[in-house]
């Protein structure tokens, strides 16, 4: 496993009780995850979550706040490699859906859940960090985007 975390952003979405989460193919199972993704070159983190949000459920999203950060080793399997997350979640305003957008590749679907269907789902989450991320966020975990310092 390489040391070196691969930097991601997530977006944890509420609106009346209910979470934003995708279904996903991951190593050929369909599992939860908050709409999430990879920093790309030249964007910042803020960027990078409005623009996975997006990509994956056809929301627009402005990150108002950040969550938290979070590390997670995935475990190797024989078809892929283990891999080292470091993970940036944020919270925020949800802007208008673009009904009929293909969504990314591997997405089936963006569906509106309430915290008790997710923890119900947990084997069928991406990661921990899934219900982590709802957990803190309950929790009213939340810090400025200022805390972010990032030189072009």
């Amino acid at each position: 496993m390489d040391p070196r975390p691969s930097v991601t952003v997530a977006a944890v979405i509420e609106r009346g009780g209910k979470f934003l989460l995708v279904e996903e193919e991951d190593d050929g199972r369909m599992l939860f995850n908050q709409p999430a993704g990879h920093l790309e070159l030249n964007e910042s983190l803020v960027e990078a979550c409005a623009r996975e949000v997006l990509e994956e459920s056809a929301w627009h999203f402005r990150p108002r706040e950040l969550i938290g950060i979070y590390r997670w080793s995935k475990p190797a399997t024989p078809s892929n490699a283990g891999v080292t997350y470091l993970r940036f979640a944020f919270c925020g305003e949800l802007g208008e859906h673009e009904a009929g957008r293909e969504l990314d590749a591997g997405i089936a679907r963006a569906v509106w859940l309430d915290a008790a269907e997710i923890r119900a789902l947990r084997e069928r989450h991406r990661s921990p960090l899934v219900l982590r991320c709802v957990e803190d966020y309950l929790a009213g975990r939340r810090y400025p985007l200022d805390a972010l310092i990032e030189h072009a």
